[in-house]
């Protein structure tokens, strides 16, 4: 079973929950803002992607931050630290299958 991480108000999670749904895929729903992420989940996906890969840059959650807070964001250490502060931060979905990402974010074509 696949293990979709997200917020329920992000548009691009919806079209990847329709997607899934369309599919037949199976999965189950995990919402940053109700349940968290931990700091060992963030660790364990950093063993497979890169942080640069994992925050959105794009969003809005960034967009909203500093210069100097986008600037303190170098390495694992502190991209763990603002993502574990502001979950929104974090690329959608995250989507896993056995602890292993298959997806981060939703581009159809590419699947």
């Amino acid at each position: 079973m696949l293990t979709v991480y997200g917020i329920p108000n992000c548009d691009t999670l919806k079209k990847a929950i329709v997607w899934l749904k369309e599919n037949g895929l199976e999965y189950q729903f995990h919402d940053y803002k109700k349940q968290g992420i931990t700091p060992e989940k963030l660790t364990e996906w950093l063993t497979q992607t890169d942080h640069q890969t994992l925050i959105n840059r794009a969003g809005t959650t960034w967009k909203q931050l500093s210069d100097e807070q986008k600037a303190d964001v170098k390495d694992n250490e502190s991209a763990i630290a603002l993502m574990l502060g502001k979950p929104s931060v974090i690329k959608r979905p995250v989507i896993e299958q056995n602890d292993k990402i298959v997806k981060i974010g939703w581009k159809p074509a590419e699947l």
